[in-house]
């Protein structure tokens, strides 16, 4: 007997990658346009990750603008707690946390408890590599090099059923992140528009092609691998007859015209198709800030604009799908608690990361962070960190995916799950 799951890596996701490097055969466009569009996927909640590549400044995103350290720390690397002189002052979120100033977009968010989040969060690897701390961020293990698996399709194993849609984890990036590395179907799309199927070649031959494809599937001896082939080319087709190039988000949402905002609104378009989506991937660049990092301008203001921009605009197009959807970001590591001396910050420890949904136990500054006083940072230098990333992804993705088997996600783990989503 033929499993789902290996039908479907054999057939299905070959197929989609003959796609991606060069056009979907004639005769299976030709099947995709010429049959009706069924919807054989129940709606599934969608966990969403953001990965900001280059380590971003924990501590300029969310900023304990009360520290006296800190303020020494940053002499003119630091937001101003009221507006003076023309700056934009920190949006003040506790008393003791003020959110960046291009971030208030998720003002209203974090005042109406959907978004959360953690500080002083990281790896227990204490590595300044991205291309290391990405990789044991991604796998999961940050101990183990050799996980052959990320941590992501790990999570798509354990989800509790079969994968009968190609579309159950996709990142939308040019080639696919090492958190969906796996034995687990997934896909890269870098944009739907490209994706989708067009009929190419003799219109007549490519008919004859697409009735015996369809009888691949009527001949099966098996009811599974019929099944599995039907579901999996029925994706197929409401993906084809969807117009992705005119997808007009819900009225009045704008997203950024970015790679993160052009990203966010397709796994928003996704979502809203019922495909059969569950995991999404995305990724956000230039978080690497060693020179003229600005404050309330310059790179770190307009990264963290964009972030924000695009993950509201995000929730926004969602309307009556936000209760099945969570966003999670993070970042491979955080950055030097001083400034250096050519306006920016370099490789630290600790950073924070945002997590949005309904399940969400928002409007709170998860974490333990202790004032920057020297003696309390790491080599004296770094933001310590306190929590363990996998206690936080464990915890999102648990009580959202329901799943819970921390021992497959997390294999090298015991610790205990953050408190960030409700109970």
């Amino acid at each position: 007997m033929v499993s789902r799951r290996a039908f479907l890596k054999g057939s299905g996701l070959a197929l989609f990658g003959v796609g991606l490097m060069g056009g979907i055969p004639a005769f299976l466009a030709e099947a995709v346009a010429s049959d009706k569009v069924l919807r054989p996927y129940k709606r599934r909640r969608v966990m969403v990750c953001i990965f900001q590549r280059g380590a971003m400044d924990g501590l300029m995103a969310v900023t304990p603008f009360t520290d006296t350290y800190f303020q020494a720390a940053r002499p003119t690397l630091r937001l101003a707690a009221v507006a003076a002189g023309g700056s934009n002052p920190v949006i003040d979120l506790d008393g003791r946390w003020g959110l960046h100033p291009g971030m208030r977009a998720f003002e209203p968010l974090f005042k109406e408890g959907r978004l959360a989040i953690v500080q002083g969060i990281g790896s227990p690897n204490n590595t300044r590599s991205h291309f290391d701390a990405q990789d044991y961020m991604e796998s999961g293990t940050p101990f183990n090099k050799g996980t052959s698996s990320g941590w992501l399709n790990r999570a798509v194993g354990l989800l509790g059923h079969d994968a009968l849609t190609p579309f159950s984890a996709v990142s939308l990036t040019s080639a696919l992140p090492r958190s969906f590395y796996g034995d687990n179907p997934s896909l890269a799309i870098a944009n739907l528009q490209d994706f989708v199927l067009q009929p190419k070649g003799n219109p007549a031959a490519a008919g004859v092609a697409a009735r015996s494809f369809e009888e691949l599937y009527d001949r099966a001896s098996a009811s599974l691998l019929r099944e599995t082939g039907k579901e999996s080319f029925e994706a197929m087709k409401l993906l084809q007859q969807a117009d992705v190039a005119n997808y007009r988000p819900a009225a009045g949402v704008v997203y950024p015209a970015s790679p993160l905002g052009n990203a966010m609104r397709q796994i928003a378009q996704l979502i809203k198709m019922d495909v059969g989506l569950e995991v999404a991937f995305t990724e956000s660049n230039g978080w690497d800030t060693h020179f003229n990092q600005g404050t309330d301008n310059g790179i770190f203001a307009r990264s963290v604009t964009d972030l924000s921009n695009s993950i509201a605009a995000f929730w926004q197009d969602l309307e009556a799908y936000q209760d099945d959807v969570t966003v999670m970001t993070m970042t491979e590591f955080g950055r030097t608690v001083h400034q250096n001396g050519t306006g920016g910050t370099d490789h630290g420890r600790a950073s924070c990361n945002f997590i949005l949904g309904n399940r969400v136990d928002g409007g709170k500054i998860h974490g333990d962070v202790a004032t920057l006083a020297i003696e309390n940072l790491e080599d004296r230098r770094d933001l310590p960190v306190t929590t363990d990333f996998r206690s936080v992804f464990s915890a999102v993705a648990d009580a959202h995916l329901q799943i819970s088997n921390d021992k497959v996600l997390f294999p090298d783990w015991s610790g205990k799950k953050a408190a960030v989503m409700k109970v």
